[in-house]
């Protein structure tokens, strides 16, 4: 039995030793991303309904897009520019610095929240939920960009679920951190500030951990040898192929280009969608769920941290015993298609049960699975692909693949906003079913792209594909 055990648990921690500090560094480097991310992403939200208005939502999610294009325009240019870790080093630490300046301006009298009175016209509250938005196309984006440069297929089955364990360490960690900060319990049962200061430090915190990540990511290019860090091999062929032709630098929007010109860019564009699409709609009523008997900003928050707790637990533990399995064991294209048929599985429960417990299940176990599943699943994508795909076109998918989603899920809840429980449940239902059905047709077809990419050798991207071609 205690050899069973031993093995069981060197299945789930076996590296190859040459990968041993490459990972160690990656899930380091993970970690204060997702937990600096975890954070800022919980307090986006609550700001914005405190000092804008939560009807305002749908909105916000509109003009992000439009917000993040001269952004994305800039990193573009910057892909060429720089090299790719220089490019991870950049963002954490802008990210860092500038959320500094927002912790500080949250307590303003007039743009901050101390000022109760909600409106369109509050600038600030707009500026930080844009900034927010801005992380995951331009940190989280940057990181898995980074880590595809530098990982082949094989090396993305057997460590990426031990390195996404590791972020829901950080972000299980910052996220209780958080609900005890803004609940007044455990050791800061007696902090006595206010809701304003605790919203404060608590940005003030994220900033400080994202703030590492350049520094773990400098010592990760310097310590670990230069043939570790090829990645796939025919992609990085091409790539050193085209620096000595000089044709590295290929303008601000050829990820964009590529997204609309290869269809196998635009499934990935398309299952992010999906997943957002019903996120956005479950989020707006746990928003609504958490407002009910809150009686300031800080209780609203703590309610979302919590759960927020509870997801990244439960992600703990999926992406570390289940993860790395079920990528062995079945491939890409079955964990893909295993995405759209649980959430299917998810929503069933939560339609037969009809209560809130059921709702707020469902919402912590669809996010529990992308974060912790779905995500390195759907990154090792990016692997069979140019850098132009790797770094620009995910950049767009990323900023507006989940923008337009997230939009278009607002939008559903903003047309059925004030709709009878029974109008709005039979509206969810046909929306959710339609959009489950057409993800699993994408995530199937996806699969089969991918597995002929590996199988040929291929680099997607280096070459011209036709449209019509997707399986």
């Amino acid at each position: 039995m205690r050899s069973q055990i031993s093995r069981a648990i060197k299945s789930l921690v076996d590296v190859e030793p040459h990968e041993r500090l490459k990972l160690f560094l990656l899930t380091v480097a993970f970690f204060f991303v997702i937990a600096a991310y975890t954070i800022a992403k919980e307090l986006k939200d609550s700001i914005f309904v405190a000092i804008v208005g939560q009807l305002y939502l749908p909105a916000a999610k509109l003009w992000t897009m439009v917000a993040l294009v001269p952004a994305i325009l800039l990193y573009a240019k910057l892909v060429d520019k720089m090299r790719r870790y220089h490019l991870l080093a950049f963002y954490s630490s802008a990210y860092a610095l500038l959320g500094l300046v927002f912790a500080y301006f949250l307590g303003h009298p007039t743009i901050g929240i101390p000022n109760t009175d909600t409106n369109p016209y509050r600038i600030f509250g707009w500026v930080v939920y844009f900034f927010v938005e801005g992380y995951s196309p331009f940190v989280v984006s940057v990181f898995w960009a980074f880590a595809n440069s530098i990982n082949d297929p094989e090396s993305a089955k057997k460590n990426y679920g031990l390195m996404v364990s590791g972020s829901k360490l950080g972000g299980m960690l910052s996220a209780g951190l958080a609900w005890m900060i803004l609940a007044n319990i455990g050791p800061f049962k007696t902090l006595a500030v206010t809701d304003t200061s605790k919203h404060q430090l608590l940005l003030g915190i994220s900033s400080a951990l994202l703030a590492v990540v350049p520094f773990v990511i400098f010592y990760l290019q310097r310590t670990v040898s230069g043939r570790y860090l090829h990645g796939y091999e025919a992609a990085y062929k091409v790539e050193k192929q085209r620096s000595k032709e000089g044709e590295s630098s290929t303008g601000v929007l050829a990820g964009f280009k590529m997204l609309v010109k290869y269809p196998y860019v635009f499934g990935i564009f398309c299952i992010i969608l999906f997943y957002e699409m019903i996120h956005t709609v479950l989020s707006f009523q746990r928003v609504t769920i958490a407002r009910q008997g809150a009686e300031s900003v800080a209780q609203v928050s703590s309610f979302l941290f919590k759960i927020v707790f509870v997801t990244h637990f439960i992600g703990f533990f999926i992406s570390l015993i289940g993860t790395r399995y079920l990528l062995k064991r079945f491939g890409e294209k079955l964990c893909l298609m295993f995405v759209p048929v649980s959430t299917v599985l998810a929503f069933l429960y939560f339609k037969i049960s009809g209560t809130q417990i059921a709702f707020l299940g469902f919402y912590v176990a669809i996010r529990s699975i992308n974060y912790a599943f779905s995500y390195p699943v759907r990154e090792s994508l990016y692997i069979p692909t140019v850098k132009e795909i790797k770094f620009k076109s995910k950049s767009w998918i990323d900023a507006f693949g989940t923008k337009f989603a997230k939009f278009s899920g607002m939008f559903f809840n903003y047309i059925t906003y004030g709709w009878s429980p029974g109008a709005f449940a039979q509206a969810q239902t046909g929306f959710f079913s339609l959009v489950m059905g057409v993800w699993f047709v994408a995530a199937y077809m996806l699969g089969l792209r991918f597995e002929r990419a590996i199988f040929n050798n291929e680099v997607i991207g280096s070459d011209p594909e036709p449209q019509a071609k997707t399986s």
